[in-house]
């Protein structure tokens, strides 16, 4: 099965099968240049504006992957192709096992010091058979961002992670696309906190039921309030339905 790219409410997202997500990988990896995997949230896909930098990273990434489930929801009641919904962390770790099974390298980049180094301990024990050409903590100074991307650039990794610690997230890599060399980037803010232990997953079972907004509530209960955005949300495929039905 070939990869289909949806627009929906003038969002480009990608239909890909769990089962075809080796080949897609593969691809990308054969492909020059920067390449960019972005998972949309609900949220996410809400601050999109017709113009602005988010929405240039979001048009030309390479693969763009949903986890709510009220975007697949969204794409039934627009009749558009019903997109898979990924846990992020869970792609990240089917990502690591293909490129483990087809020795090939990783950068992490993200985080504090001692999250960093616990993540990258827990990686190597798990993929043993993928090499680590480096790391660099997050919230670093504006002044070493140069060397930072030298060192990537040099090492030439077959996929950097971008975790906590990086304010500009996804815009990170695509703002910087040009001074690297043929590397798949891919932004998840968690992602070192659960290698490293710090961060505990959302189960699976929480996670397949759309339930993990009340988990999200229950750490920082202002979230309570995305309810409205959340309204806001229905109200647009309201629209998009009467008035832009083949947009």
């Amino acid at each position: 099965m070939s990869l289909e790219r949806i627009n929906f409410m003038s969002v480009p997202i990608d239909v890909c099968s769990p089962d075809n997500l080796e080949n897609e990988i593969l691809e990308l990896l054969a492909k020059p240049g920067t390449k960019q995997i972005v998972f949309l949230s609900l949220w996410d896909l809400l601050k999109v504006k017709s113009k602005g930098e988010y929405s240039e990273c979001l048009r030309n990434a390479s693969l763009v992957l949903p986890v709510s489930k009220s975007i697949l929801s969204g794409a039934r009641f627009l009749k558009k192709a019903v997109p898979v919904r990924y846990n992020p962390f869970d792609a990240i770790i089917q990502i690591l096992s293909i490129l483990e099974n087809h020795y090939k390298t990783l950068y992490m980049l993200g985080s504090n010091k001692k999250t960093l180094e616990k993540a990258e301990s827990n990686v190597r024990a798990t993929f043993p058979g993928l090499r680590i050409v480096g790391k660099c903590v997050g919230y670093y100074s504006k002044n070493i961002e140069d060397d930072i991307i030298q060192a990537i650039h040099k090492a030439q990794p077959s996929l950097v992670i971008v975790s906590d610690g990086i304010k500009e997230k996804n815009c990170w890599s695509w703002n910087r696309r040009t001074r690297f060399s043929s590397s798949i980037f891919v932004y998840y803010k968690e992602a070192f906190g659960i290698f490293s232990g710090k961060i505990r997953r959302i189960s699976e079972k929480t996670y397949s039921r759309g339930l993990e907004f009340f988990v999200e509530v229950i750490r920082n209960p202002f979230k309570i309030f995305l309810f409205f955005p959340y309204l806001y949300y229905i109200f647009k495929l309201v629209l998009y339905k009467l008035f832009k039905d083949g947009d």
